[in-house]
């Protein structure tokens, strides 16, 4: 189970006031009225350490201007997390509307300044489907993890895994 997220320490350094909506789901009301919610969901498909899918929505789809207050808000959730909770992230992008490149190219903005961190690894790849649509998954973990080796393994082996074509007959 997640360790509880401060909401005094993240609203500390978020520009936008967070709140706990349930479970493991924060939201926050944008300037343009958007509600945005941020989302942890623990994740069984890497068996070598604790690991959470994290999610970011708009469930309104709302049309949303660049506000630079959102990704501060986001990664003031996300920092929070990594206080708390020794556990790597997984981000999927969300494929259902054919916005999936847009979306990764944001989330690799986002993220970008955990890859030039030295406190964080920042992996993200590309998963090919059947049709040859790109999508997009990342992986984001502290390089102080106990499990930080074997977590990055796994999660590389089972992209590569998805990649792999089977071969003819299988």
């Amino acid at each position: 189970m997640m360790n509880t997220l401060s909401l005094s320490s993240i609203n500390s350094n978020s520009p936008y006031k967070v709140r706990k909506r349930r479970d493991e789901t924060y939201s926050f009301i944008t300037d343009s009225s958007i509600e945005i919610f941020v989302s942890f969901e623990k994740d069984d498909i890497l068996q070598s350490g604790l690991s959470y899918q994290f999610g970011i929505s708009n469930p309104k789809g709302s049309k949303s201007p660049r506000d630079s207050k959102v990704r501060d808000t986001i990664l003031a959730i996300v920092q929070e997390f990594f206080e708390k909770n020794q556990a790597g992230l997984l981000y999927i992008c969300e494929t259902g509307d054919g916005m999936q490149k847009m979306r990764n190219r944001l989330f690799k903005y986002w993220f970008s300044l955990y890859g030039e961190s030295d406190d964080y690894y920042f992996q993200p790849m590309t998963i090919y489907d059947e049709e040859e649509n790109e999508n997009f998954a990342a992986l984001i973990i502290r390089y102080d993890n106990p499990k930080f080796s074997d977590i990055v393994r796994e999660f590389t082996t089972t992209i590569n895994l998805l990649n792999s074509k089977p071969a003819a007959g299988e």
